[in-house]
């Protein structure tokens, strides 16, 4: 498998920082097949770098730039850290779109310009399915137009879109779940992620017969939650990605163990 190891998005609340607590728990089953309900930024994933994945987020225009990866894109989009360019190409993004055109290369070279320019690598969508991200203030951006690299690295791997229950669990699958904070959480994609989405969540993991590791911020439900389960808890100090108020203070997360 290729070295490749860095993501290609900019991701907000990636959890690549957790690779070193995971690796222990991942090594005795590398052999396994990694499954991730929760793909988003591909950290952890491109971390523990599995030869067999099923990565799943229920955002489809991220699945749609990770299978293009897959094909080997290369693009000719013009890319610049400028305002101007920025809107141009989101109201663009945003027409493909509207006329069912999301699953384009032309959309996943789009989606990947306004990841990299956008405000703290945000991923936002209203509720009409339009991306809404602003402009971001990066000195400078370095783009990617060949993702060629990446083609190899994802060669054993399947990419698929949808709800977290619709992924198709075998008894031996090894499964790292990292559903949105439990936080009020703002537009990723259509629908949000509700308290009752971190119910099912956690209780469908805990009837995987193989391993699970399913991590969260740590709120006094969610500690309940999990305990209830039957999750062996950790607490870990995750390093804030961002913050409205300057608090730059470690976020507390649970880290939540099955069956390993």
């Amino acid at each position: 498998m290729t070295t490749v190891t860095r993501p290609p998005l900019k991701w907000a609340g990636g959890k690549r920082w957790q690779v070193p607590y995971l690796r222990p728990l991942w090594q005795p089953h590398a052999r396994r097949r990694l499954v991730e309900p929760f793909c988003g930024g591909l950290g952890v994933a491109l971390g523990l770098r599995p030869p067999q994945a099923l990565l799943n987020d229920a955002n489809p225009h991220v699945i749609n730039f990770y299978r293009w990866l897959q094909r080997g894109l290369r693009t000719t989009l013009r890319m610049e850290n400028d305002e101007a360019l920025f809107y141009q190409h989101r109201d663009h993004f945003n027409t493909l779109l509207s006329r069912g055109k999301g699953d384009s290369a032309e959309a996943a070279a789009l989606f990947y310009f306004l990841n990299r320019t956008g405000y703290n690598g945000l991923c936002r969508f209203n509720k009409r399915g339009g991306f809404n991200v602003p402009f971001g203030r990066y000195a400078r951006i370095n783009y990617l137009t060949d993702f060629s690299a990446y083609r190899e690295a994802f060669g054993g791997w399947t990419f698929t879109a949808g709800d977290v229950e619709a992924v198709p669990l075998e008894r031996g699958d090894f499964v790292y779940a990292d559903p949105p904070y439990d936080v009020e959480f703002t537009q990723y994609s259509r629908g949000g992620f509700s308290w009752e989405d971190q119910e099912r969540t956690a209780v469908w993991l805990a009837t995987h017969r193989g391993p699970v590791v399913l991590v969260n911020q740590a709120t006094e439900r969610v500690e309940r939650l999990y305990r209830a389960l039957g999750f062996t808890l950790t607490f870990l100090d995750a390093p804030r990605r961002i913050s409205c108020n300057g608090d730059r203070r470690p976020a507390r997360e649970i880290l939540g163990a099955r069956n390993l």
